[in-house]
């Protein structure tokens, strides 16, 4: 079993920047890969970014060039450096922890969410 804890979500202006961080309770070193998802309300949970255990990133198309995955095992960490956040950026903000099958991710743990709301 993998704890997830998110922190780093609060209300900020359109425009503005945050930076989430994950700590996981187990060494990172043993976890494939991590990844940031959001879910706004009545849509669906989206996958945002995931990073390999080899530093390899991806990201959905609506935050490209804003925002950034990084992991630091040394800490145990995820983190999302968000910036020039929209109001559609607005969801809670979930980690999880999981694996690349086919070059797809797939989750095995999840964490219990960090709010972000960005005002107009």
């Amino acid at each position: 079993q993998v704890q997830l804890v998110e922190s780093g979500g609060g209300l900020v202006q359109a425009g503005g920047s945050l930076r989430l961080s994950c700590v996981a309770s187990v060494s990172i070193f043993s976890i494939n890969a991590l990844a940031w998802y959001r879910q706004a309300p009545g849509k669906q949970r989206e996958l945002v970014a995931h990073i390999t255990s080899g530093r390899s990133t991806n990201y959905a198309d609506s935050v490209k060039g804003r925002f950034t995955i990084s992991r630091d095992d040394t800490k145990n960490t995820v983190y999302l450096q968000m910036i020039n956040l929209k109001p559609d950026d607005t969801a809670v903000y979930y980690c999880s922890a999981g694996r690349m099958l086919a070059g797809i991710y797939s989750t095995n743990y999840w964490g219990q969410g960090t709010q972000v709301t960005v005002s107009s």
